[in-house]
């Protein structure tokens, strides 16, 4: 959906962040439809998904619900204003620590924050609101292309889509981010918590690339923390996907229904103190392994939380 072949890469390829700036820059905000998505994501085999599974589609991810939105109090809103209306759409009472605490950009100090990833859709939009608040708009998200259908996220978001046509781009995304002279928010997870099997809420192990990253790119990574879980129903269905063997992300099509289930609620956002970059060139731990290091440190942060 982004990046794709262009005559114009040759010049953009020692700055790969302005091409995609200027890409969202000229992007106008257009509804969800679902139609168009099913079409792009399964190609020549969209004519074979029946419509009852399209009309299902439309429910599950409240299309006609969010299309009000867009076009009506989102609508015209980019970046920063368009989280703050999200947050404010979704009525989150946010309870943020230690953020007021941490250092600015003075002197081109650009950092990765690093997340627990809760909820799947809420978290990301607080957090980028939070970000933005502290750090002037300066910011940039590694996402899930599925989330470039929100145009207005589209100015603040890096897209990353490792299974589909995307993938070759994957490493220039990554790179076209921490290039950039801007804070990198990521959920190095992935995707959103799942229910352990004493009950609490955890992410997935970590990826290491924000580990490695930050190191060549000599950025300081702030450890963030999140509270707040997903309904029993999302974590059964995750968890029998994954005892029967099923690749297919099935649990990702509820997390908007989810989003919907959290209005109103109260979350509590823990900002730690930035990690320094060096502290990843300690040989007696590999960069997978300092990853789950920080994964940890994340947790230290609140105490763990148990789904209904």
């Amino acid at each position: 959906m982004w990046l794709t072949e262009c005559h114009h890469e040759t010049n953009m390829e020692n700055h790969p962040e302005k091409q995609i700036e200027q890409e969202a820059e000229h992007k106008p905000q257009m509804p969800i439809d679902v139609d168009e998505i099913v079409r792009t994501k399964a190609g020549k085999k969209a004519k074979y998904i029946p419509r009852f599974v399209v009309s299902w589609l439309k429910k599950t991810l409240h299309q006609d619900e969010v299309n009000r939105f867009l076009t009506g109090r989102a609508a015209g809103k980019y970046g920063k204003d368009f989280l703050d209306e999200c947050v404010d759409y979704l009525e989150m009472d946010l309870t943020v620590k230690g953020l007021d605490e941490l250092p600015t950009n003075e002197g081109g100090r650009y950092f990765t924050i690093v997340s627990n990833h809760p909820l799947g859709g809420e978290d990301g939009v607080a957090l980028g609101k939070l970000v933005c608040r502290k750090w002037d708009s300066q910011m940039v998200y590694l996402v899930n292309d599925v989330l470039m259908n929100l145009q207005g996220l589209a100015p603040l978001c890096i897209p990353i889509n490792k299974t589909g046509s995307q993938s070759r781009n994957f490493p220039r995304m990554v790179e076209a981010a921490f290039q950039s002279e801007k804070n990198v928010v990521m959920f190095p997870a992935g995707l959103c918590s799942r229910k352990q099997k004493d009950g609490t809420i955890r992410d997935l192990p970590w990826t290491k690339t924000f580990i490695t990253k930050s190191i060549q790119y000599q950025r300081d990574v702030i450890p963030v923390h999140f509270s707040g879980h997903n309904s029993k129903k999302f974590y059964n269905i995750a968890n029998w996907c994954k005892r029967l063997g099923v690749k297919f992300n099935l649990a990702m099509l509820y997390l908007v229904d989810e989003m919907y289930k959290n209005v109103g609620k109260k979350f509590t956002v823990t900002f730690g103190e930035p990690i320094p970059w060096q502290t990843f060139t300690d040989k007696s731990k590999t960069p997978a392994q300092w990853a789950q290091w920080v994964q940890d440190r994340v947790y230290e942060l609140a105490p763990s939380e148990r789904g209904e």
